[in-house]
């Protein structure tokens, strides 16, 4: 293996090197670089020899991910490795996210729904963690307070303004997705919050009604043709996105066919219209119809008896992950949190992805190979606090023993979440800060942490690895 330290006269040389490796520049589509990484996009991956790069000196670790090849320098040294890589194969100024788009350009369209998803619920992610945080705060203050342990005026200006900050996010989350993914579609995102205030519109009966007083009033649509329950769309996911989806495509044929002159008039006018009645009258109750299916069938899975669903949710998460099918769990998460106040799925993620940690953690500790050392370290460090991509790609997936050695940890943490009922009041945040999403019951957070780091560890140095592959 390679030397970790690299010469600043190397760079030109450690370039050319990746470059024979990749099967040179002729293998080549596009190059960019993140803070730690030189991702490379490849026309032929069979024509690399990832073992070769991973034997080049200041190379911490390779692996395929997102399209990508993703070759793991470190801060500082991955810019200097970049420029002499542009340099040598004549490659312009690329942004991760246009490299991005090249990188999908080949993917199925399943990968594709997948990582439009991910496009979608990704921008969100903050406004939902800062909800889940405030929850969470004022749960816990909720707890010291009643159980005598604080003595906090509950009716004082900050906490009752942070009480309803917490929930702005999940009340009007419609509108966040609706703009959300006008964008990623192409479309007028300020056209698509309004299909998404439509279906919060006020003269619509509020969802969280319905279980307590009913359907209070159905409309007639299509000309008499049947009738639909007067009832908007708190809580929804899924028929947002369907619903802005339809609006772009309305939106951006109406803009080729459409004379200039009255474009800014009829088009947006035609648009929401439309958009708008084939939500409440199709979309919609469809869709509300498959999402409700999909949460109950998830909720019920994660209730299985004894931990079941736990376990085998928590064991196979990384795999997803690995797969690039993890994008889509934003809505499940966004789902359990309108429908039940918490989302069930998040612990059990939280818990596969301290798993990884662990194992990773474990070769670590054990290996004698220096390189190997300096690179499962950090990528232990951070999936613990939550990225597991380093982890899975650099060391486990790698080895593969050590992976399963991750899963079982991560289905040993989703079983113990799933047998106490561990709920989180936000998305977004995973690893040691999950916590934050968890202070209604912090010591089952840090007991599932603890099994699932313990047994990936444990378990990770029973199995042993194999090194030389």
């Amino acid at each position: 293996m390679g030397n970790n330290k690299v010469e600043k006269t190397n760079y030109k040389e450690i370039a050319q090197q990746i470059i024979n490796e990749i099967g040179t520049s002729e293998n080549l589509i596009s190059a960019a670089h993140c803070a730690t990484r030189l991702r490379l996009v490849i026309k032929s991956n069979e024509k690399v020899n990832k073992e070769a790069i991973e034997n080049i000196d200041g190379v911490k670790g390779v692996f395929f991910a997102s399209g990508q090849l993703q070759v793991i320098f470190g801060t500082g040294v991955v810019n200097k490795v970049y420029e002499e890589f542009a340099q040598l194969t004549g490659q312009g100024e690329v942004s991760k996210e246009e490299l991005k788009q090249v990188a999908s350009a080949n993917d199925n369209k399943f990968k594709k729904i997948i990582k439009t998803l991910g496009d979608v619920f990704v921008p969100i992610i903050p406004a939902i963690v800062a909800g889940g945080l405030m929850m969470g705060l004022t749960e816990s203050i909720n707890f010291c307070v009643n159980n005598g342990y604080l003595a906090i005026d509950t009716s004082a200006s900050w906490y009752v303004f942070l009480a309803m900050f917490s929930n702005a996010a999940y009340i009007f989350l419609p509108i966040l997705i609706g703009f959300s993914s006008a964008k990623v579609f192409g479309g007028n995102q300020f056209l698509g919050a309004v299909i998404a205030m439509i279906m919060l519109h006020p003269d619509l009966q509020n969802a969280w009604t319905v279980a307590s007083e009913g359907v209070l009033r159905n409309q007639s649509v299509w000309f008499g043709l049947y009738e639909i329950p007067m009832v908007a769309y708190q809580g929804h996911v899924i028929p947002i996105v369907i619903a802005v989806y339809i609006m772009s495509f309305i939106e951006n044929k109406l803009h080729k066919i459409v004379p200039e002159m009255i474009d800014l008039f009829v088009t947006p006018l035609v648009t929401i219209f439309i958009t708008g009645y084939l939500t409440l009258t199709l979309v919609g109750p469809v869709f509300v119809f498959l999402e409700n299916s999909l949460l109950t069938g998830v909720q019920q899975i994660v209730q299985l008896p004894f931990g079941i669903g736990g376990f085998v949710i928590g064991g196979i998460y990384a795999t997803t992950v690995v797969t690039g099918i993890h994008h889509m769990y934003s809505i499940i998460d966004m789902g359990q949190i309108a429908n039940y106040g918490y989302t069930y799925w998040l612990p059990i993620a939280s818990a596969a992805n301290i798993a990884q940690g662990g194992a990773t953690l474990a070769v670590g500790v054990k290996t004698k190979n220096k390189k190997i050392k300096s690179l499962a370290f950090p990528a232990a460090l951070s999936a613990i606090l939550g990225i597991t991509e380093p982890a899975i790609f650099g060391i486990n997936l790698r080895y593969i023993k050590p992976f399963i050695g991750a899963a079982l940890g991560g289905a040993a943490g989703g079983l113990y979440a799933s047998i106490v009922g561990l709920g989180a009041t936000g998305t977004g945040v995973t690893g040691i800060f999950g916590i934050l999403l968890h202070l209604h019951s912090p010591i089952n957070y840090l007991i599932m942490f603890a099994i699932a780091l313990g047994v990936a560890f444990f378990t990770t140095l029973l199995l042993g690895w194999d090194e030389s592959k």
